[in-house]
């Protein structure tokens, strides 16, 4: 039983726009790609100090995060304290570069910045201590 008035049939649409599906997606792959670049993920839990004023670091710096417990992390690898003169010497190679970067827990043990901060002036290398920007 056909209800309609013609006998036509009709035939389903075969061409199908992707003009605004296009402009969606490549909307929201800006988006993705402006949004990722404002997050730092270091994937160390440190809770560091605030400061008033400061500055970006670069990715091709040396990072030692200093965790509560003791722990270094040095570019994000477990490195024990007998290991870390050498796993600084080897980035300072591998890199070139002249800068640490220094992400020590505001609960860490001060001796343990301090040793850090030896090994990177013996190492001749800028030390660079990180911080948050603290809230007005």
């Amino acid at each position: 039983m056909d209800f309609r008035e013609d006998n036509d049939r009709m035939e389903p649409l075969t061409l199908f726009s992707q003009s605004s599906l296009t402009d969606i997606v490549l909307l929201l792959l800006i988006f993705f790609l402006l949004t990722s670049s404002f997050v730092t993920n270091f994937g160390i839990k440190v809770d560091i100090p605030k400061a008033e004023t400061g500055a970006q670091t670069e990715s091709q710096m040396i990072t030692v995060a200093v965790t509560k417990e003791g722990e270094f992390f040095v570019n994000g690898e477990l490195t024990s304290s007998g290991m870390l003169a050498s796993a600084l010497r080897k980035e300072k190679s591998d890199k070139g570069q002249s800068t640490l970067v220094l992400r020590a827990d505001k609960e860490a043990i001060i001796d343990n910045a301090v040793r850090v901060m030896n090994i990177a002036k013996a190492l001749e290398l800028k030390i660079v201590m990180a911080t948050e920007q603290a809230s007005r």
